[in-house]
């Protein structure tokens, strides 16, 4: 892109009314609005207001017919079910909204949290895990909570069960910040509903869903890239060779994270993902010492004022399934490399990684061993 194109568009300034966050929400659960365009159609138009008048005709104009924004009602009842739940609207750019997240390419323009929200300033580190856990892995999880939270740092995890429970529960006192994959006043699972209650009270919860949806399995993929975003670095502890857990592991690699695993016996298919992940060179956990030595020596920040401008496409409302196709055409039955395919595509690890996983989730393609990639047989 041109000095000339970049001026043309303005830069992602917060909003400062209620007015102006009542146009951002609507313009973010408008039909086909995802994160990435969202921010390039508020640069393009200069406001949420203007972004949604012009939307309808972009929609005509990539051959979506019947296209209708988000009604205002829809809004209305969740800014009122935020506010019986005390939850806050953090907006990408202001200052209490996560720093570590606006470098992202698909960075959630606004998160719904409760809780306190100046933990998101500390350094943090993530811990994710499977949900059958063995107690000894249990044990690890809480042990390097435990650890790092008295060396200062926060715990990020999913409060999902097992090693994610675990974590929160050693980090309570010390600080921990839970990403739910529904709205931030469902709790799922339920049995964690205590535990929430304990997460709001000293440390917090966020969601870039809307209030009162109950999580499906497609949101835990989406989930998974803020959990990661939010640290310095991701910890596996216990993981299959096919987990969510590993999702948020290849998320921290594209967004530039250190990752991190827990070793297991070779019989046991829970730590299988963790030997895998330290066979192709994440750094071995025997301590929190591990993970402390591991951490980069500066934490990624970015400057939330002019958040990096993502690339511009000539139609931002259709891109994300052009993508997909343009992934889908160039994968066959024969393997490929995932560093091929992205220089072949000619876009970003960042770009590419969240299609791949929507892809992959949907069983149209599948990996292979050694980071190759084809389509599903």
């Amino acid at each position: 892109m041109t000095e000339e194109q970049l001026s043309s568009f303005h830069p992602t300034l917060p909003p400062t009314t209620e007015e102006d966050r009542f146009f951002w929400l609507r313009l973010l659960r408008s039909r086909k609005v995802g994160p990435a365009t969202f921010r390039r159609l508020l640069r393009e138009h200069g406001s949420a207001q203007n972004a949604l008048a012009a939307l309808p005709e972009m929609a005509r104009a990539a051959g979506i017919d019947g296209y209708e924004i988000c009604p205002p009602g829809v809004i209305e009842a969740e800014l009122k079910a935020a506010k019986a739940a005390n939850a806050k609207l953090l907006c990408l750019g202001s200052a209490d909204f996560p720093s570590v997240l606006c470098d992202l390419s698909d960075a959630p323009p606004m998160l719904w949290a409760i809780g306190d929200t100046s933990i998101l300033q500390r350094r943090a580190i993530a811990m994710v895990g499977a949900r059958n856990c063995s107690s000894l892995g249990a044990r690890m999880a809480r042990g390097l909570a435990t650890d790092l939270g008295k060396q200062g740092h926060v715990v990020v995890s999913g409060l999902a069960r097992g090693i994610d429970t675990s974590a929160h529960l050693a980090a309570l006192e010390t600080g921990t910040v839970a990403v739910m994959a529904g709205g931030v006043d469902i709790i799922y699972p339920a049995e964690n509903a205590a535990l929430a209650d304990k997460i709001a009270q000293t440390g917090l919860r966020v969601s870039e869903q809307p209030m009162g949806v109950t999580p499906q399995a497609r949101h835990f993929p989406r989930r998974n890239r803020i959990i990661s975003g939010l640290a310095q670095a991701v910890v596996v502890v216990e993981a299959a060779a096919k987990s969510g857990s590993l999702i948020t592991a290849r998320d921290a690699l594209d967004q530039g994270r250190e990752v991190l695993a827990v070793p297991g016996h070779p019989f046991d298919a829970r730590a299988a993902g963790c030997n895998l992940l330290i066979r192709d060179g994440a750094t071995l956990v025997r301590s929190a010492e591990d993970v402390i030595e591991a951490l980069p020596k500066q934490v990624v920040t970015c400057d939330v004022e002019n958040p990096t401008l993502p690339h511009m496409p000539d139609n931002p409302i259709i891109t994300g399934t052009a993508l997909h196709q343009e992934i889908l055409s160039r994968l066959g039955p024969s393997p490929v490399a995932e560093d091929q395919l992205i220089r072949d595509i000619a876009a970003t690890a960042g770009e590419i990684g969240p299609a791949l996983v929507d892809l992959e989730l949907d069983g149209r393609i599948q990996r292979q061993p050694g980071g190759l990639l084809s389509l599903t047989a």
